[in-house]
């Protein structure tokens, strides 16, 4: 076939060249998804614990009653959008490693592009008792305020979102 290429020839045009530009753009295309960022970090930091003042006893009381821990962890949201829930099963270790409390700490709302300071009290809960916190699960998570939202994202895919680090003396781990 002298005079021919995989293209044809002006007697005898091959449709080759369609073919060519299609794998052309269906490349371009698959390197586009592929290149496509994975969502930001939601970053959570564990940045103090503080003991709680112990309460006045009762003038009967036998005991003080126990103090406890105030927690401060500071939360920040990348998105475009507000995160409307975000829910965490904490697991609190001592510094013996034993597992000495299990807590449910709703981070949630935050508006879009916002970093916030949440605070919670752990009653009875003495802050050097604290040794790790381990984010057990994700119970609930959901961006936006949409009325199409779905019920919310899947737990995995938030709780591969996180970002933990801790400034206090205990460790945020998941």
């Amino acid at each position: 076939m002298k005079g021919s290429s995989w293209f044809g020839n002006a007697q005898h045009p091959r449709p080759g060249w369609r073919w060519a530009a299609a794998l052309v753009l269906l490349a371009a295309h698959g390197a586009r998804a592929q290149t496509q960022a994975p969502p930001a970090p939601i970053s959570v930091e564990l940045n103090k614990l503080e003991p709680l003042p112990a309460q006045a006893a009762a003038p009967n009381a036998t005991a003080a009653p126990a103090a406890g821990c105030r927690v401060y962890v500071v939360v920040a949201n990348p998105d475009p959008e507000p995160i409307t829930q975000l829910r965490l099963d904490l697991i609190l270790f001592g510094p013996d490693g034993v597992i000495a409390r299990r807590v449910a700490l709703d981070l949630a709302p935050l508006a879009p592009h916002k970093t916030a300071v949440r605070l919670f009290d752990l009653p009875g809960q003495p802050c050097d008792g604290i040794g790790r916190m381990l984010v057990n699960d994700v119970l609930g998570c959901q961006f936006g305020k949409r009325e199409d939202a779905p019920a919310g994202e899947p737990h995995q895919a938030c709780m591969d979102r996180l970002q933990l680090s801790s400034r206090a003396k205990a460790e945020l781990t998941k």
